[in-house]
């Protein structure tokens, strides 16, 4: 049984957080420009793929929403004393779940590594900042 006294504001935020920490990571000023490159992306595609971009953001804003519920709960499910706790459960579940989704993933579909790095550290920062935010407003 899932808690109910999960904080669906700070859901929200958390998601919406999520979304900036993605928004700067794959910008050109931080990772952006060599994603591209490893994913064989050129500014042309990326142009031309704009069109689709709200749906694409959309359904990755709900993945975030999901991701934050879930975290939520996990984190209700511990007894916590900080946020540093929070983070630690944060740290935990990425590495459990997402990383080594991730790898598999990148190593089967023949991806370079580096591609894998700059992912799952995208999604690290994004539930780390997550857990930040469901555990300030519990």
């Amino acid at each position: 049984m899932l808690p109910s006294s999960i904080n669906l504001l700070a859901v929200f935020l958390a998601g919406v957080a999520y979304m900036v920490v993605g928004f700067l990571w794959y910008s050109p000023m931080l990772f952006g420009k060599k994603w591209m490159k490893l994913m064989g992306i050129s500014a042309e595609d990326m142009k031309k793929a704009q069109k689709s971009m709200v749906k694409m953001y959309g359904i990755a804003f709900i993945t975030g929403l999901v991701m934050a519920y879930i975290l939520g709960v996990f984190i209700n499910l511990t007894p916590l004393a900080s946020t540093t706790d929070g983070l630690q459960v944060a740290f935990w579940a990425w590495l459990g779940f997402v990383a080594t989704v991730g790898v598999t993933s990148v190593i089967f579909a023949k991806k370079p590594l580096m591609l894998f790095y700059i992912d799952s550290a995208y999604q690290l920062a994004g539930m780390l900042v997550m857990s930040l935010v469901l555990t300030m407003w519990p």
